[in-house]
């Protein structure tokens, strides 16, 4: 595989990104009025602002004491997160996405159910990852990231090695790294990576470890299109050791 690059600065394995770009799409079709509303009203109340220096404790992030901090890299519409938030009160969620449609749907399930721990970051991950004080994490998830399958698109992809070590920084050892896909040469790469960094262990003893979905980790509608593709889905837990 080719060698991975985040935008065009930041060298494989290095821990600064010093220079970096945001791919994809940011915006989808047009929202609907109440949807618009909430990204003018409810979002700057929960947006997470990134430090430019310096270090950021999530759990300041949160109006009460929370007993852990959650994040999710590629929230996408925002279904797993609000689930994990209403199951989870006592846990702080940072949920980070920037497709705008994204947001505005996670935004509209937070204010439906009446969610109180969440956070929300609009855009790239990467400036947030570079602050969060070490072992500030206690679980994280990187459900279905795009593939971005061409070769020439590879150094896109979000799981890279500046963002796994910038997570094993942050997250306390003993925790849990979720990673999910329904692309096979994806998933060659994650493991690849994952494996080879000595700060992650695959907790998988046996197929069905990850063939089944767990429990507590909900299925998506971009996942289930995806099984309905015929791309089945494969389920990745990480041990932060």
């Amino acid at each position: 595989m080719g060698k991975d690059r985040l935008g065009r600065g930041a060298e494989e394995g290095d821990l600064a990104f010093r220079s970096y770009s945001l791919y994809g799409r940011r915006v989808g079709r047009p929202l609907r009025q109440s949807r618009q509303e909430l990204l003018e009203t409810l979002l700057p109340a929960l947006q997470i602002d990134v430090p430019e220096s310096g270090t950021l404790d999530p759990r300041a992030l949160f109006d009460s004491d929370v007993q852990q901090v959650w994040l999710e890299i590629g929230a996408g519409n925002g279904e797993h997160a609000a689930w994990q938030a209403a199951q989870n009160p006592s846990v702080g969620y940072m949920a980070v996405e920037p497709f705008v449609n994204g947001v505005a749907s996670l935004l509209a399930m937070v204010e439906e159910r009446g969610l109180t721990n969440v956070r929300v970051l609009m855009g790239d991950v990467r400036p947030l990852l570079e602050v969060l004080a070490a072992d500030s994490i206690d679980r994280s998830f990187v459900l279905f990231p795009d593939p971005w399958p061409k070769r020439r698109h590879w150094r896109r992809r979000i799981i890279s090695p500046g963002v796994i070590d910038h997570l094993a920084h942050a997250m306390k050892p003993g925790t849990d790294l979720r990673v999910g896909t329904d692309d096979v040469a994806y998933l060659v790469w994650i493991l690849r990576l994952l494996r080879a960094n000595p700060y992650f262990r695959w907790q998988a003893q046996a197929a069905d470890d990850w063939r089944i979905r767990p429990k507590d980790w909900p299925e998506t509608k971009f996942e289930a299109r995806g099984r309905d593709a015929g791309r089945p889905s494969t389920y990745l837990s990480l041990r932060r050791t």
